[in-house]
């Protein structure tokens, strides 16, 4: 968050200035509702029967006085003030960018090596999508987990920490273990068809075959085509891996299932782009190469950021109500001494 600095000098302006309409209520409601005479309030029973002059208060003079003070930032902190900051242009690029990431079993897969260690599919997915995500400051993100079933989890959203935080809460076999990636697809293009007629990207990573779902993958890239949203496919997954057998350790290709022609072939019908990730470098590339062709961004509207300075006049008022009791309080006990 941007460090607050406070102007050379500026007056502040209030959110609602018409609260000061409230201002006159205490007087108004002193001069309404008058107290009655003494004689009169306690209905004595003889009319020749007089009261003696009620003494002034003590300490109320000048109780009334902090009283008064503490009633005008009472009303000063309701109005709102603020203080309005310099103009900020915004940075929106005006796309709506989808994440499609595969949650099915074969992604728990230990074939991919990050930071030296040997990690799953899942884990390096969201390490480098997280940082994908965190380049796309202006877009609005969204994100789909597919399994045996794929759904939209984030609606478009700005809020690219809320993208983040909802693949980092995501786990394998959410979803299903198996792959419907038409019906990823499918979700992702009713979502971005809705929107005005802008850059639409749906952004699918997985590692297998489509084998489950309603919708063939051919139909959805059909579909998406037609409402003009591009798709960059992602195969991920090792083609080689050891594993040990009865002899000791062999080797054996972990991503057979992978089917690179249907997803070649989506990327290439809808004027996206496949790409191939058979380690997290090549991973880190195709994010950034996705990144580059879909460049960034344009300034948006201009914004002026708002400050709150109601907390000055509030704690200003609590502080003179306390000085109005201590006056009061303070008066009776030099009257009782």
């Amino acid at each position: 968050m941007p460090e607050f600095a406070w102007p050379d000098f500026a007056w502040p302006d209030f959110a609602w200035p018409w609260v000061a309409l409230l201002l006159p209520l205490p007087w108004l409601l002193r001069r309404w509702l008058r107290p009655l005479p003494p004689g009169q309030a306690l209905h004595l029973p003889h009319p020749g029967v007089a009261l003696a002059a009620i003494e002034r208060q003590p300490g109320r003079g000048g109780a009334n006085w902090w009283l008064a003070l503490a009633w005008l930032c009472l009303v000063a902190a309701a109005a709102r003030p603020q203080w309005v900051g310099p103009p900020q242009a915004q940075q929106r690029s005006g796309r709506a960018m989808l994440l499609a990431i595969d949650l099915s079993g074969s992604m728990r897969t230990e074939d991919m090596h990050l930071a030296g260690q040997d990690v799953s599919r899942f884990e390096a997915v969201e390490t480098i999508a997280s940082d994908f995500i965190a380049r796309r400051a202006g877009d609005e993100l969204g994100l789909v987990l597919f399994g045996s079933r794929a759904f939209l989890v984030t609606p478009l959203t700005y809020d690219l920490d809320a993208v983040r935080a909802q693949l980092k809460g995501s786990a394998v076999g959410l979803a299903g273990t198996e792959t419907a990636i038409g019906d990823a697809i499918a979700v992702a293009v009713k979502r971005l068809a809705g929107l005005p007629q802008q850059a639409r990207v749906l952004v699918l990573l997985t590692d297998g075959v489509n084998n489950a779902g309603n919708i063939a993958p051919e139909q959805a890239a059909a579909a998406a085509k037609a409402a003009g949203v591009r798709v960059y496919t992602i195969g991920v997954g090792a083609t080689q891996m050891r594993v040990p057998d009865f002899f000791g350790m062999r080797l054996v290709n972990p991503s057979a299932d992978l089917d690179e022609t249907m997803l070649t072939t989506i990327a290439e019908d809808t004027g996206g782009r496949f790409f191939r990730a058979t380690d997290t470098h090549q991973l880190a590339a195709a994010y950034q190469t996705i990144d580059t062709l879909e460049p960034m961004p344009q300034h948006g509207p201009v914004l002026h950021p708002r400050h709150e300075l109601f907390r000055v006049p509030l704690g200003a008022a609590m502080l003179l109500l306390a000085l109005a009791l201590a006056s009061r309080a303070g008066a009776w006990r030099e009257r009782l001494a």
